[in-house]
């Protein structure tokens, strides 16, 4: 779909923030939906490239297990399952029909703090309990600014090219700890999870290179059962994962503190779209939380990269909407009273012809293009 008719929605549907740039790209953020990045294009008359949920927003509910609103980058806490998890009630079991969303991450709109052209700075105040009755106050705060070339040469050595449109942006989220309490491993705690949600094509792949000299396998898709070959695949030659996002399989990779780099992507041949999103590291004897949908003996041995791709809950169900995502999380956060914890997240998009596009991929991704349908 056009960007110009998911402006057109969006700003049917509540306020929101346009951030322009000189080219002609813009990036769209909702203070209505949490400060999300709801889409953004490269250039005018251009796709939209964030998911939009229409028909969720179109029905105008709020507070069911997950407000899906949709969004090319929203903020989330974890974990998500375990005996620390803030998405399953106490004592519930982990399965589906059990599990939702914090309120506080899904319902009301976001104070915008600063505003300017190019940046948008919002916050607010969040509290909530989780599976082991650890109560948390916390403050958040979120800035979603434009990244220019300059970011673009600083972090992959790539030049702007007459050949490629291309937009990107960042997130740089802070949660401090505004309670009484300090936050400890006995009693949970909380790291930063961005989401990036994004319209699937037949033929999209997620792209995510890995570390061959990481401890422990290289990927875990025990999230939502074992991913099927053709849908997984670990290129060792070239050292990296594909994972076919359709919006058709429900299915969940992940990969660990010593398996991630400091990015991952998404190639659609068809759309002529390279997506490459770069996150900012904890230091090298950090510690994540722990995800899966169960109790668990390790809480803190979780996943640093998430991918995720819709599809039928059961057999027969409806999907969550039909949309995948590329995900980052920051560190488990051992916080006292008064003290912070950052998460910058940051995803660029770029269209254009398969030549341009490899460069680029292999200046990011250490993967050719060229080789992913031979693998």
């Amino acid at each position: 779909m056009r960007f110009e008719e998911e402006l057109a929605f969006l700003e049917n549907h509540g306020d929101i923030v346009r951030l322009k740039t000189a080219a002609g790209g813009e990036v769209v953020v909702s203070p209505q939906y949490q400060g999300r990045v709801m889409t953004s294009a490269v250039s005018p008359g251009a796709d939209s490239l964030g998911w939009i949920n229409r028909k969720f927003i179109e029905a105008g509910e709020i507070a069911t297990s997950f407000d899906n609103y949709g969004g090319e980058d929203r903020f989330w806490l974890g974990p998500e399952g375990g005996q620390f998890s803030i998405f399953f009630s106490s004592g519930q079991p982990f399965i589906f029909d059990a599990w939702r969303v914090p309120s506080t991450l899904q319902e009301g709109a976001w104070d915008i703090l600063e505003q300017g052209e190019s940046t948008v700075l919002l916050g607010r105040k969040v509290e909530f309990s989780n599976y082991s009755n650890s109560q948390f106050t916390l403050e958040v705060r979120r800035r979603i600014s434009l990244l220019g070339a300059t970011q673009l040469e600083t972090l992959y050595n790539v030049q702007s090219s007459p050949d490629l449109d291309w937009i990107a942006f960042e997130s740089d989220n802070t949660i401090t700890n505004v309670g009484a309490q300090p936050w400890r491993q006995a009693t949970g705690l909380l790291s930063i999870w961005i989401l990036g949600m994004f319209m699937p094509r037949a033929d999209t792949q997620v792209i995510i290179p890995y570390e061959t000299k990481g401890i422990g396998p290289i990927v875990n898709d025990r999230y939502f059962g074992v991913v099927p070959s053709e849908r997984l695949k670990v290129a060792e030659a070239q050292s990296v994962l594909l994972f076919k996002c359709d919006g058709q399989y429900r299915s969940k990779i992940g990969l660990s503190p010593t398996r991630a780099k400091s990015v991952a992507g998404s190639y659609s041949e068809s759309a002529r779209l390279l997506t490459v999103v770069h996150f900012d590291r904890g230091s090298s004897d950090a510690r994540y939380v722990n995800s899966l949908w169960e109790h668990q003996s390790d809480p803190f041995n979780g996943d640093i990269i998430n991918s995720f791709n819709d599809g039928p809950v059961q057999p027969g169900q409806p999907s969550q909407g039909g949309f995948y995502e590329l995900e980052t999380s920051s560190p488990a956060g051992a916080l006292e009273p008064g003290e912070k914890l950052r998460h910058r997240h940051r995803t660029f998009h770029f269209v254009g012809d398969q030549e341009a596009l490899n460069s680029v991929a292999l200046a990011s991704l250490g993967v050719s293009l060229d080789t992913l349908s031979k693998i």
